[in-house]
């Protein structure tokens, strides 16, 4: 029985979990959230994991019933992220991995939504939507690595969303994704956007730039509501991903897709994919927001694979870095 505790802060979640054998023994967070039409700046968010990690841990380890004793080895979110977020983070994952001397290991943050995607759904070898505030992939795995098919070539397709939420003052708690979610279902118009794809790639700043300029114009116009505009940019946002996906789909003659990160909580962008595996025969598999959203229980489930395969992370390389791309990690525990 291996048992892994995985520490992720690399956006405004920050979040410890423990897995023991592919079972989710806790996964507390905390969000950092900041008033309607502001953003969360690297230093304030890094300011707020420091002020609550050691009650997560705390927490953590209550849940689950086990003591430093019982882990086998500690995970952190080594990249992508935010500078001073992931500093934050993987200095307590240091500074446990020394305290209780069990070894770390440096996790690739879009391979834990990856791998804790295909744990809870049981997802054979999908081809993977990975959608959030930071990063937007189309992955599917091919030769000990996770490849990137297709992805945005400017801001992801959360970015896009949160930054909208912060033009017409949506709230961000409990996140501005989720209020657009709601808002758009009672949206009724049609408001046509720019609509970008380019290849196996997606262009999201177009779209942005468009909608930023012209809400004020059309609300005050009476031209449509907030919520038609919250509609219409999740309508022509999600068709273009699903257009990409389906695309990856042909090329890998793949027949199951599995969605990641914290748009795949999106129940439309669910639905409108579902409809086209549908159409192809194809099954989705999705997760709720326990698992979609940043966790501490998906750095520990690519920790444990990793762990289980023969990798750990030396001292002197348990730095982080900002940027760190998916087909950048060689992946060990995969045939």
């Amino acid at each position: 029985m291996t048992v892994v505790i995985g520490f992720e802060g690399s956006a405004n979640k920050i979040g410890i979990g423990i897995i023991r054998d592919g079972e989710v023994l806790s996964n507390p967070r905390r969000t950092y959230i900041t008033p309607p039409g502001q953003g969360f700046l690297p230093s304030d968010t890094a300011r707020h994991h420091r002020a609550v990690i050691l009650t997560v841990l705390k927490e953590a380890l209550e849940q689950a019933g086990l003591k430093p004793a019982d882990i086998d080895c500690v995970a952190y979110t080594k990249g992508p992220g935010m500078g001073a977020p992931l500093v934050t983070v993987a200095l307590v994952a240091r500074t446990v991995s020394q305290l209780w001397g069990k070894p770390l290991l440096g996790v690739n943050h879009c391979i834990g939504h990856i791998e804790m995607g295909r744990l809870i759904t049981k997802a054979n070898n999908p081809t993977v939507l990975y959608v959030s505030g930071g990063n937007t992939q189309v992955i599917a795995y091919s030769e000990r690595r996770y490849r990137i098919f297709g992805e945005t070539i400017d801001i992801a397709v959360g970015n896009c969303l949160d930054r909208f939420a912060r033009v017409i003052k949506i709230s961000n708690d409990p996140s501005p994704g989720y209020n657009i979610e709601q808002m758009a279902k009672k949206g009724s118009q049609y408001v046509e956007l720019p609509y970008t794809v380019k290849g196996m790639d997606v262009s999201f700043s177009g779209i942005l730039s468009y909608i930023e300029d012209a809400a004020h114009k059309m609300l005050s116009s009476g031209q449509c509501t907030a919520e038609d505009l919250c509609f219409s940019l999740q309508e022509t946002l999600f068709s273009m991903l699903v257009e990409i996906t389906e695309r990856a789909m042909a090329h890998c003659g793949s027949q199951e897709v599995l969605i990641v990160g914290g748009v795949g909580c999106n129940l439309r962008l669910q639905e409108m994919m579902g409809v086209m595996c549908k159409e192809r025969g194809a099954k989705l598999f999705a997760t709720d927001e326990r698992f979609c959203i940043d966790n501490g229980a998906m750095i520990a489930q690519a920790g444990w694979e990793m762990f289980r395969s023969g990798q750990v992370t030396e001292l002197e390389d348990s730095w982080i870095t900002q940027r760190y791309r998916t087909d950048e990690v060689e992946v060990t525990w995969r045939d």
